[in-house]
């Protein structure tokens, strides 16, 4: 059985960035030329390679919008460090998930998203600019090691009724049959970030909002925000809107007693786009620069919350000293811990929930599996001085 790899160059890349990397150099790695062209492919204006060919998004609509759920995908899948999987929760509807496991907690997650459905063509404010921060953010903090998970996350079926985002934190949430609530700390939803229609240098130029209610830590998450900004350079201007919009896929995680905002262009003051839910949304009324720095705020919040940890020591187990098998594993999973050592066990699922744990310093650990889902799985194994993370799969 092989290693999952993403620990060893998660170790490589902290060596090599100890004393350089800062929540500073990944705010400068935020591309305004990336976002324009996400934008510009995710909303049909312009062809992009997909499943080995050039292809036109035509289509983001949720009744005929797989070519674009296979671009986000594929473009997730091309990063280092990520998990990236379809979850379908009907017939048609599937939210692209990709997670990037903390070495420290890996049961500590915070989750960044958009929805990537349309209500007809192009769409590029929403949410073409949402999806394509995400994936930027994605690019950035997928290269450096994290202590908490991160969850990238893009929804189906916004337009229709939240229905993705809605499908995942009620999974998320459900204790029934043994089922263990997903520890997600955070959730920040970017929904039309790409509007501001203010002369710059006039009052209301680069005007955001910060959705937010009084649910869970959901507060703390604006204050957190404001920090950044107060820390960091941007040129934007904030405004709290509280209590905020229930109108997007925050909300759903609302209901189910999460911590949540919604960043985006400022509605409160009415500057959104003017071809909202029509097709002359499109790119040329996108402010990118404006965009950027909604993404370069994101990335901070996201990068400090996760805990970019560049003096994270990883010394990983041989295979001497630790074994575990089988792989597929239908029913029990055995762990040969042929030093005895006093070792703790999590296994984590593909979205960073802490499904089992156990502490052993038994030679022969055997963890009864039958009973969860098929599927794939991360086996954290730690002692008192090292730490190997593998990567199983569950019939």
């Amino acid at each position: 059985m092989k290693k999952i790899i993403f620990p060893i160059i998660c170790f490589i890349a902290c060596i090599h960035l100890s004393y350089s990397q800062s929540i500073q150099d990944l705010i400068d790695q935020v591309s305004n030329s990336n976002l324009q062209l996400s934008v510009g492919e995710l909303s049909g204006e312009q062809a992009a390679m997909i499943n080995g060919t050039m292809q036109t998004i035509t289509s983001r609509v949720e009744s005929n919008n797989n070519l674009a759920a296979d671009y986000i995908k594929e473009r997730l899948e091309a990063l280092p460090n990520l998990t990236v999987e379809f979850q379908n929760f009907n017939t048609s509807g599937k939210n692209i998930i990709a997670t990037q496991i903390g070495k420290t907690n890996p049961d500590n997650i915070y989750l960044v998203c958009a929805h990537y459905d349309s209500v007809t063509t192009f769409c590029a404010d929403d949410n073409a600019t949402g999806v394509s921060a995400v994936l930027e953010i994605a690019r950035i903090l997928s290269a450096e090691c994290t202590d908490n998970t991160i969850v990238y996350a893009l929804w189906d079926e916004e337009e229709i009724g939240l229905r993705g985002a809605n499908f995942y934190a009620q999974q998320a949430a459900d204790t029934s049959n043994g089922n263990t609530r997903d520890n997600i700390l955070g959730v920040i939803n970017m929904d039309m970030i790409g509007y501001d229609g203010d002369a710059p240098g006039t009052a209301g130029d680069n005007e955001f909002d910060i959705d937010v209610r009084n649910i869970a830590n959901s507060l703390e998450i604006k204050d957190d925000l404001l920090s950044i900004l107060n820390t960091y350079t941007f040129d934007l201007n904030v405004i709290v809107v509280d209590p905020g919009t229930t109108a997007s896929d925050h909300s759903r995680f609302w209901s189910q007693g999460y911590s949540a905002v919604l960043v985006g262009e400022s509605w409160e003051t009415n500057d959104q786009t003017p071809d909202y839910h029509t097709s002359g949304d499109q790119k040329e009324d996108i402010d990118f620069q404006y965009m950027t720095e909604l993404t370069k705020l994101v990335t901070a919040y996201m990068a400090t919350k996760a805990g970019i940890n560049n003096q994270l020591s990883v010394v990983e187990f041989s295979d001497s000293e630790l074994h575990v098998f089988p792989n597929p594993v239908a029913s029990v999973l055995k762990i040969n811990n042929n030093n005895g050592q006093n070792l703790d066990i999590r296994i984590n699922d593909i979205n960073g929930k802490l499904v089992t744990s156990k502490a052993s310093n038994q030679r022969l650990i055997e963890i009864n599996v039958e009973n969860h889902n098929t599927g794939i799985y991360f086996v954290n194994v730690i002692s008192e001085t090292k730490s190997s993370t593998f990567k199983i799969v569950k019939n």
